[in-house]
């Protein structure tokens, strides 16, 4: 057997901002049988971009090499002890039907990350996270294979290195690993995350006075489809700008001058994370366009295709928001998108 390889194949339909983009050479892994064969493949024709549901990537130009696209499945309980269940998942599956195969089992944990595109390979490189709940919360560990000479590797959470929205594979010493599988540590038992007010809120605007896993993922999807537009319609990445996180005495000082700014507890006692769209909005920038390039009318930090922009004017467009937050709160806005 050998994975399937396509010449010259345009990968408008396999991201999420919806801008062109062609691959010399597109290589698509369906089973883990034809592993070998396609690091090969990889190996001969370098470098490799490792694609899977395309949704935190902007492409301003064609990718040199080889992109192979990640299309591995399959997911099963593997053991039990108590209420404490592991689960596993190849990385090709659709990270939001995993979610919900998780809560059909009656099992908890992931309910609050419900309706996050993309696929469950990248769920642990960016560790998503919404509504206070970060992959690595119910993170176990995951198999890789290096691209570079086929060495197998398992991750647990430390080898990770686990950030907001980072890992050790948005780095230089991890991106030459390609996920296979991961697993996670879920629960029998509620332990429900109901710390965001707007979650709460929503639950009530629901009626749903004691809450289940099945009653928080509907209610988070209520919202982030409220919010967030869905890339079938527009084109987006979702979150375009990591929220700042910021020695908590800059964080004072910018409330002292701006009172209604939102501020977050950060990473320590020492920090504070700041709201990008907050920022972003202030500077006036939600609904503005250039073009095809633009910013959501209803949220600011999604930066949106309406249908023919490149991905270098809609990178062009994310530059000029960055100085601006610059310029006016001597804030430095991070991409959250993988930018070829």
């Amino acid at each position: 057997m050998a994975p399937t390889l396509r010449r010259a194949a345009s990968l408008k339909a396999l991201n999420t901002f919806g801008v062109e983009a062609r691959a010399d050479r597109l290589l698509e892994l369906r089973d883990a049988a034809d592993l070998p064969a396609a690091l090969e493949l990889l190996r001969a024709h370098p470098p490799a971009l490792v694609l899977g549901g395309g949704s935190n990537l902007l492409f301003t130009r064609d990718p040199p090499g080889t992109v192979l696209r990640v299309m591995l499945a399959g997911r099963r309980l593997l053991d039990e002890a108590g209420d404490d269940v592991r689960v596993e998942a190849a990385a090709g599956e659709n990270w939001h039907a995993f979610v919900g195969w998780t809560i059909d089992q009656g099992l908890n944990g992931l309910e609050n990350l419900s309706l996050i595109p993309g696929s469950v390979g990248a769920s642990p490189v960016q560790n998503v996270g919404a509504y206070g709940v970060e992959v690595r919360d119910c993170f176990d560990s995951l198999d890789a294979v290096s691209l570079h000479d086929g060495t197998a590797r398992r991750f647990d959470a430390a080898d990770c290195a686990f950030g907001y929205r980072d890992s050790v594979f948005k780095h230089p010493e991890g991106s030459h690993w390609l996920i296979t599988v991961v697993r996670f540590r879920l629960s029998r038992a509620p332990r429900l995350r109901l710390d965001y007010g707007e979650l709460r809120d929503e639950l009530r605007t629901l009626g749903v006075a004691s809450p289940g896993a099945r009653d928080v993922a509907d209610a988070v999807c209520a919202i982030r489809r409220r919010k967030l537009p869905d890339p079938a319609s527009i084109g987006n990445a979702g979150s375009f700008f990591k929220n700042p996180i910021v020695d908590r005495a800059i964080a004072e000082r910018l409330c002292a001058g701006h009172p209604a700014m939102p501020i977050h507890p950060g990473d320590s006692p020492a920090t504070a994370k700041l709201s990008a769209a907050w920022l972003i909005d202030r500077c006036g920038w939600k609904g503005h366009r250039e073009g095809d390039a633009g910013v959501h009318a209803q949220h600011a930090l999604v930066l949106v295709n309406h249908g023919h922009a490149s991905g270098a004017q809609i990178l062009a467009l994310a530059e000029r928001i960055r100085e601006s937050v610059r310029q006016r709160f001597g804030v430095e806005l991070e991409r959250e998108p993988v930018v070829v």
